[in-house]
């Protein structure tokens, strides 16, 4: 009888602690050298320093003990998630493992910058907070087009500042010129207009970090947005116009009600804060643009700090990501990050790098309880635990079925069968939408996708292409067939206690048995909590 008929759970608790508890133990046993993030100061660049001793200093005035660095295969693991939406394969982690020490994180973060899939995977991410999720008008809007564009963009690592520049005042058709579909996208049928408060919202969420639409009716009783601030803002897009030309600027059209008489009224575009930072010159999207990118707008490099660092931890430093005014007040290591941003050109590689060299970046998620109130993760003194996004478990379940990697040099029947069922997964497994930063918990119809649905079931069968089928056919002996196995799919190396038990489970079988054996492995760590968690 086969192990998944017997049910996944009992193979779990055979395992030890590392299938039911894999996520909090996973450092027990990794051979790989960890990560030293306590190198001198001195040799480190001044910015991370400054991060660093700002937790340091903040973990020390709340009696708390960070956890402890986390191996190498861990921190791989993070950044192949943040960066692709996916795990590493097996032949890199070969690579990886063949770099000395000192160089395989930063050796790997380099390679993921330079990779095309980062790009897609942060454009789509970006794209989120731009233009939504969903398809938007069919003739004025191309969502596809915008996210390619986004991804040359981010993968050449052009300024931050010049994107947005173009997401706000760009001019043209919406195929030629890509970032005007951040205009279009807007476009209402009923007065053939975008609309300029569906863009004033957008905006103050996804380039200042402030929900000043929630003043949209009616000033708001606890923010200091009032309803004159968002009237003002929505006005820099009151003369946008789309036609065959595709957007351009004219004649205003916005004029909303006056909140007493009700007539339509012409309102002034104003910028709700630091008035002496907006240009002079040029059309009023223009002016907006400049005002935003403006390195001495604190809002803007917040903002755009806060969400990098939600790609790259799961969470927010500050939280709601949208809503950084109502904060009680702002981490220093949120504005000595910001500060650098700006400084530098807004440099988003850089960004990237400084957040993945810190020492919160690099610490274990696995720590013993704190002897203060505070969890550890809350205070980021241990790597926060996050569930997978969708689009995560689904490229992980199509990488761990692959001895080789997945990407652009892959075949294009590959790529296409790739993206085709993983929108499929992610369709059924449940989107998380714009709000992709809101807690959510697992659901019932989600554990059976995964135990019962049909890519599991298609990438994980004995199959001459998966790596189940590879990995039984070529690992030179049992222990290394399981250890390959737990590589692919939850990079890391088994415990002992869980080789132990493979080893007696394996002994003695041969041939398609041995094969089905280590099928019903992979099925068994696809399921295993420690698979649907970044830790």
């Amino acid at each position: 009888m086969r192990l998944r008929d017997l049910g996944f759970i009992c193979l779990i608790v055979a395992c030890g602690l590392a299938l039911g508890r894999g996520v909090f133990r996973s450092s027990a046993s990794v051979t790989a050298v960890k990560a030293d993030v306590s190198q001198p100061r001195h040799e480190r660049p001044d910015i991370i320093g400054r991060v660093d001793e700002a937790f340091r200093r903040s973990w020390q005035e709340r009696g708390i003990e960070p956890a402890p660095p986390a191996p190498d295969l861990a921190v791989m693991r993070r950044l192949s998630l943040a960066l692709t939406g996916t795990l590493p394969s097996l032949e890199e982690i070969r690579r990886f493992e063949a770099q000395p020490p000192e160089r395989r994180i930063d050796g790997w973060l380099d390679d993921l910058l330079r990779d095309r899939r980062s790009a897609d995977y942060l454009a789509e991410r970006f794209a989120r907070a731009f233009v939504g999720t969903e398809d938007g008008p069919f003739i004025q809007f191309r969502r596809r087009r915008f996210i390619s564009w986004l991804s040359d963009a981010l993968l050449e690592n052009r300024p931050y500042s010049a994107i947005v520049r173009d997401l706000i005042a760009d001019r043209g058709i919406w195929t030629d010129h890509p970032a005007t579909n951040f205009v279009s996208v807007t476009f209402d049928p009923a007065v053939e207009l975008p609309d300029p408060e569906r863009l004033a919202a957008r905006v103050s969420r996804a380039f200042l970090g402030a929900r000043i639409d929630c003043a949209q009716c009616h000033d708001h009783p606890f923010q200091h947005w009032k309803q004159a601030d968002f009237r003002s803002l929505a006005a820099f897009f009151g003369g946008v116009h789309s036609n065959l030309r595709g957007i351009s600027d004219g004649e205003v059209f916005y004029k909303p009600l006056d909140r007493k008489t009700k007539a339509p009224t012409t309102v002034e575009a104003r910028v709700p804060s630091h008035p002496e930072l907006q240009p002079k010159e040029g059309t009023p999207r223009q002016q907006l643009a400049g005002w935003i990118v403006d390195p001495r707008n604190p809002y803007f490099s917040r903002a755009t700090v806060n969400r990098v660092w939600a790609f790259a931890f799961g969470r927010p430093l500050v939280d709601p990501i949208d809503d950084l005014a109502t904060a009680d007040e702002i981490p220093e290591v949120l504005d000595i990050l910001a500060a650098d941003f700006a400084e530098h050109g807004y440099d988003l590689h850089r960004l990237i790098r400084t957040i993945i060299a810190t020492e919160a970046f690099r610490l274990e998620s696995d720590a013993p309880p704190s002897p203060t109130a505070e969890p550890k993760d809350e205070t980021w003194a241990a790597f926060p635990m996050t569930r997978l996004r969708p689009e995560q478990v689904a490229g992980g379940i199509h990488q761990a079925a692959a001895v080789t990697t997945i990407g652009p040099e892959s075949s294009w029947v590959v790529r296409f069968i790739s993206y085709t069922e993983r929108n499929d997964f992610v369709r059924r497994y449940g989107d998380t939408g714009e709000d992709e930063f809101a807690p959510r918990g697992g659901t019932i119809p989600q554990r059976l996708l995964l135990m019962n649905g049909e890519m599991v079931e298609k990438k994980i069968k004995g199959d001459m292409f998966n790596a189940s089928k590879r990995i039984a056919q070529l690992a030179p002996d049992d222990d290394k067939a399981v250890e390959l196995t737990y590589l692919a799919v939850l990079t890391r190396r088994p415990t002992p206690d869980e080789a132990a038990h493979f080893k007696n489970r394996f002994e003695g079988i041969k041939g398609d048995r041995r094969a089905d054996l280590l099928t019903d492995l992979y099925w068994t760590l696809l399921n295993a909590t420690e698979f649907s968690w970044n830790h």
